[in-house]
This record gives structure tokens, sequence and C-alpha cells, in this order.
């Protein structure tokens, strides 16, 4: 079973831009999930551009020439300096990804476009005013398939691997009859953002990468996944299965408590009980 490249579950009959963004929640095209070329981008990096493209959500998010702005206070957290925060804007504005597009070809685009620093007082900086890049426009503007991502759930992962595979999942989590999806092992290592020529073996990708994500996505998300070898070619491993399922309701009290002394944040005051499907 494949899935099919532009899955018809995730359709919105006005676009991916018109559909409605709850508080707390990151409506991300999925077009910016399974991406090539951003192996360098750090786990601070991916979680601040997801509060970016939440911030920025909306119809007019790919109106050109449109600016956003958002305090620096969000953006850094718990941290007090912002000097991460500036380097991973710096890092975005200047990482180049390949992405697909809707007809099949694939387009080379800045994540970020021209942004400015209001500061308050000798070096203090206060809030961020940002663009998005204008060849990026397009692709969101005819983006038809997104993910819907919890931020406390993004803010809960301690490996880029994690949440690059909580994003992916999260794109094909609500795809009825389908519950798993083959990919080339290059291809799978390139959406994790697995530096090039780092983790060659692959007993040192499963190790490094895929099994410190796959833990991370189990004890974070309201789902659950693992990830089996399909496909060799002599001694090399060429095609590997990602399958989901959500979790119980008693896996999901569960999981929240054993969080509750980790992160008192990450989920809700009660377990949640409704709206939860249970493949058994």
């Amino acid at each position: 079973m494949q899935d099919a490249p532009r899955p018809k579950s995730h359709d919105s009959t006005r676009g991916t831009l018109h559909a409605f963004q709850r508080r707390g929640e990151v409506i991300k095209p999925a077009e910016l999930i399974e991406v090539r070329g951003g192996e360098k981008i750090t786990l601070a990096a991916r979680r601040i551009y997801n509060q970016l493209l939440s911030n920025a959500f909306g119809p007019e998010m790919a109106a050109e020439g449109r600016e956003h702005r958002i305090s620096f206070s969000e953006l850094r957290g718990n941290h007090t300096s912002n000097d991460r925060v500036t380097e991973s804007i710096l890092s975005l504005m200047q990482t180049v990804v390949r992405v697909r597009m809707s007809d099949g070809s694939t387009r080379n685009v800045h994540l970020l476009g021209p942004t400015d620093v209001e500061k308050f007082g000798p070096g203090i900086a206060t809030m961020l005013t940002y663009e998005l890049h204008p060849k990026l426009l397009p692709i969101l503007r005819d983006s038809q398939i997104f993910a819907r991502l919890e931020m406390q759930i993004l803010h809960g992962f301690s490996t880029k691997y994690g949440m690059a595979l909580y994003e992916i999942i999260a794109k094909r989590i609500g795809l009825k009859h389908i519950f798993y999806n083959d990919f080339e092992t290059e291809e799978l290592r390139d959406y994790l953002g697995v530096p090039e020529g780092k983790l060659g073996p692959f007993a040192a990708l499963r190790r490094k990468a895929i099994e410190p994500a796959v833990a991370e996505v189990n004890a974070l998300a309201p789902f659950s996944c693992r990830v089996d070898v399909v496909e060799t070619k002599g001694r090399k491993i060429t095609k590997l299965r990602l399958s989901w399922w959500m979790k119980t309701i008693e896996e999901r009290k569960l999981q929240w408590e054993a969080q509750q002394d980790k992160q008192r944040d990450l989920f809700e005051p009660e377990p949640p009980c409704l709206g939860i499907f249970d493949p058994s």
C-alpha cells in the first residue's frame, strides 16, 4: 500500500490557508514538511519556524509583501537570551530547501525572507518583523494538504529527528484506511534532516536518528509509530516502512501520567478521552 501523493482526505475546498487554526496549534502546509536540504536547521530553528508559520497563518499569509510581527519573548520561550533566536532566524533566512510542487516539479526556495528587529533600549531586541520568501508564497497559496501540529508537543522534543518524524506522521494521521508509508532509505534520511555524510551505515542511522525519533514520538504524540525494513538490495537496506496508529484511551492516560513530572505544561490539565480511535 502506498500513500497517494496528494491524499484527498486532507483536502480543503478553499485550500490550506482557509483552514481554522486553533489556539496553541500550527497548521503547516504539507509542502513544508517533507523537504530536502534542511539538514543544517537545528531543533531550535525548526521550532521557531513553526512558531513563525503559526503567527503568520491565515488567508493573507501568501499575500506578496505581507509583513508579520512577533515578540522575541514568544520565540525564546524559557530562555533569557535572544542569542539562540537570532542565530535561528539567520539560519532560516540562509537555508534553501527543495520543495515538491503540486505538479510534481521541484522548487529550490529560501524558508524565510527579509527580517527587521525592533529594539527597546541599547541592544535589547523586542519585536521581530518578517516576511516569508516571495518564491514560497505560490506554494502556500496552492497548498491543499496540511498537518495540525500541537505547539506544546513541539516544545517537548529534544531531537530534531523526533520533531521531523512527528510532522511526517501528523500530515498523514487523518487519512482513512492508510496506516503506513514506504520511503526510500535516503529519502527518509533527508526528510529527518540527517546531515550529509553523517550516519552513513544503516546501523548508525537507526541507532542515532530513527530509534530516538520513534521513541520521542511514542512518548509525546497522541499516536504511536514504528519503522521497519521492507526492502534490501544485497547488503544495502533500500526501503523502510513507517507505520502509525492512534493511541487507545488507556495509553493516552498512561502517557499523560508519565509526562506530568517531566513537563507539566505539555498536556491538558486532564487526560484527553474523547475522539480517540482504537485500531484494535
